[in-house]
């Protein structure tokens, strides 16, 4: 018997879904989530900067990176790139740069074409329903991941 997807496999009560439609085609999308000069631009919630400290994009490529926080707080993020399907999908792990972290999980962004317009879902699937909830109410995650995608949704007028 064939192994089902992970997302199908019970996770609801341990996962963050976000859907947005895009007024923008699906290939400048990906392009906005996978070209560093532009993700420094639109990554993390308003008030927040983001630096770079290395980009590997390919599966098992890392990200490394630096959120500077409205309140003067660095966060050091990492994410490791699992699956990338060149404009359809992107599977990877997010973490704070610490080996084994324990509140790092997996997320899947999902570029799907409307024609001239992109269904860009993220699914983030963390280890626990505890772990779920607990970034919901310290970080504020879900609003985080709207505000972020607001500010993706303000520059891809401007992108070529």
């Amino acid at each position: 018997m064939a192994k089902k997807p992970e997302q199908e496999i019970g996770t609801a009560d341990r996962e963050i879904l976000v859907t947005r439609i895009l007024n923008a085609p699906r290939e400048l999308v990906f392009k906005a989530w996978t070209d560093p000069n532009q993700i420094q631009i639109w990554w993390g919630p308003k008030g927040f900067t983001t630096t770079h400290r290395q980009t590997e994009f390919r599966p098992g490529g890392v990200w490394r990176f630096v959120m500077h926080g409205p309140d003067g707080r660095d966060y050091d993020n990492r994410i490791v790139y699992e699956e990338i399907i060149r404009p359809e999908r992107l599977v990877y792990i997010h973490d704070g740069d610490i080996e084994n972290d324990p509140h790092g999980f997996r997320v899947t962004v999902t570029f799907e074409d409307l024609g001239g317009k992109t269904r860009l879902t993220m699914r983030s699937i963390f280890k626990s329903a505890a772990e779920r909830d607990m970034v919901v109410k310290e970080f504020g995650t879900l609003d985080g991941a709207n505000q972020t995608l607001d500010r993706l949704e303000a520059l891809l007028p401007g992108m070529n």
